[in-house]
C-alpha cells in the first residue's frame, strides 16, 4: 500500500495522509472513517482489475505484491482494549443448561442487553502462534477443596471479533446507526477457554485466568463494505431491546451472512476432522448493537480496539461453536470422523483451525485461517 501511495493512486482521496500506509500496523488508517476506507478500496479493485489502469504504465501488479507463500502475517493492530461479548442466545442455553437446568438457563439480563466483560489484550495473538495450556486453581470434586494444576478441561470457542476505526470521545455514546460507520472490519477469533478455571473463579465478578492466558485472532480484516452484500436479518429480539439498542435507519439488516467451520488436528494425526458448522447470522445481538452498548455509559474506545461477539452457535448439534457443547460438559466423547480417535476437550499439541467465508453468486470473500497449537502446561514444580 505504501509503494502504490508513492505513484499517487490514492492522491484524490479527499482527507486521506498516505503517510498511514508506512505503518506496520493499521491503527492511523483505522482511524479515519468509512468514507476514506470505501475510497481507498475501490481504488484498490480498479488498479487489481482493470489493465489499461493509468497506474499500471508506472507500476505492475507483481511490484506490489508478494507471492502468498513468502508472507508472513502479523497483528493486523495495536490492540489497546480488549472485550468480549455473549452474544449468541444457543450458546448462551446451551451453558444454561448445562449448570442451572433449562428452567434458568439465561439470566435474567440476557435478552435486555449484551452481556460482557473485559479481556486481556496483552495476550491476544496471531493466527499461527502456539500458547501454553495454562496452570490455576480448579475444583474437579465439589466436595473438596480446589487443587492447583494444568487444566483439563481447555476448548476452543467459535468467535468472531471486530476492530473499532475512529471511535469515540470519552463521555459521547454512539447510537446503534453511528456505531456500524465505527467498526472499521472483522476477523476470525478463538478465544481460548480453560472451563475447569473459569467455573472456580469466575463467580462474582466473571472470567479471569481461564481466559486471559491467550485468545487467537485471524489476521486478515474484511471491511463491512465487503460485507455489506451478505447483510440479513437477526433473529427476532424479543423482548424489544430499549431505544437505544433499536437501529433507526432504513436497513434493520443487523446480521451477516458469514459459514464458519472449526477443524482439530489431534496430536495422533496428521489429518484435519471437521467440528463445527456455524454461521454469525445466528448471532442475537447485532455488532452495531455490541459497540452501542459498550459506549452508553459514556465509555471510550480507540481505533484499533477489539471486541468479540462471543462463542457463535446454532440450534443444530453440528453448529454449536464449542466443545464444552459439543461433548455436552465432557460427558459425551466427540468422534472424530472415521478414525478411532476422540476429544471431549482439546489435548497438548493439537492444533485447532477456524474458518470462514461468505458466499456469493459466482464468488467468495475469505476471512484466511484462525489457527493455534495448545503446547503443554510449564511445570512449576509445584
Amino acid at each position: 500500500m505504501s509503494a502504490l501511495a508513492k505513484t499517487g493512486l490514492f492522491s484524490e482521496i479527499n482527507g486521506l495522509d498516505t503517510s498511514v500506509f508506512d505503518s506496520p500496523q493499521l491503527n492511523e488508517y483505522m482511524s479515519l472513517n468509512r468514507t476514506i476506507w470505501r475510497s481507498v478500496r475501490q481504488s484498490l479493485q480498479q488498479f487489481l482489475c482493470d489493465d489499461t489502469h493509468t497506474v499500471r504504465k508506472q507500476i505492475n501488479v507483481d511490484d506490489v505484491a508478494v507471492p502468498i507463500k513468502e508472507v508472513r502475517m502479523h497483528m493486523p493492530a495495536k490492540i489497546g482494549d480488549y472485550t468480549d461479548f455473549y452474544a449468541s442466545r444457543e450458546h448462551a442455553t446451551n451453558v444454561g443448561v448445562m449448570f442451572r437446568g433449562k428452567d434458568n438457563a439465561l439470566m435474567p439480563n440476557w435478552t435486555h442487553l449484551p452481556v460482557g466483560y473485559h479481556g486481556r489484550a496483552s495476550s491476544v495473538v496471531v493466527s499461527g502462534t502456539p500458547l501454553r495450556r495454562p496452570n490455576g486453581q480448579r475444583r474437579p470434586n465439589p466436595d473438596s477443596p480446589p487443587v492447583f494444576g494444568p487444566s483439563t478441561r481447555l476448548d476452543y470457542e467459535l468467535e468472531m471479533a471486530f476492530f473499532v476505526g475512529p471511535g469515540n470521545s470519552l463521555g459521547t455514546p454512539l447510537s446503534v446507526d453511528e456505531a456500524e460507520d465505527r467498526i472499521f472490519g472483522v476477523v476470525l477469533m478463538n478465544d481460548w477457554s480453560a472451563r475447569d478455571i473459569q467455573a472456580w473463579e469466575y463467580v462474582p465478578l466473571g472470567p479471569f485466568l481461564g481466559k486471559s492466558f491467550g485468545t487467537t485472532v485471524s489476521p486478515w480484516v474484511v471491511t463491512m463494505d465487503a460485507l455489506e452484500p451478505f447483510r440479513v436479518m437477526q433473529p427476532e429480539q424479543d423482548p424489544e431491546p430499549l431505544p437505544y439498542l433499536r437501529c433507526s435507519s432504513a436497513d434493520k439488516r443487523g446480521g451477516f451472512d458469514i459459514n464458519l467451520n472449526v477443524h482439530i488436528k489431534p496430536y495422533e494425526s496428521n489429518e484435519y476432522f471437521a467440528l463445527t458448522r456455524s454461521n454469525l447470522k445466528y448471532m442475537y445481538w447485532s455488532l452495531r448493537q455490541q459497540l452501542a452498548h459498550h459506549t452508553v455509559n459514556g465509555c471510550n474506545m480507540r481505533p484499533g480496539d477489539l471486541c468479540g461477539t462471543g462463542t457463535i452457535s446454532g440450534l443444530t448439534e453440528e453448529s454449536f461453536g464449542s466443545m464444552l457443547e459439543l461433548s455436552w460438559s465432557g460427558k459425551n466423547p466427540i468422534k472424530l470422523g472415521s478414525s478411532e480417535i476422540s476429544r471431549t476437550f482439546v489435548e497438548d499439541n493439537d492444533t485447532v483451525r477456524l474458518t470462514g467465508y461468505c458466499q456469493g453468486e459466482g464468488y467468495r470473500v475469505g476471512f484466511g485461517e484462525c489457527t493455534g497449537t495448545i503446547l503443554p502446561a510449564v511445570d512449576l514444580g509445584l
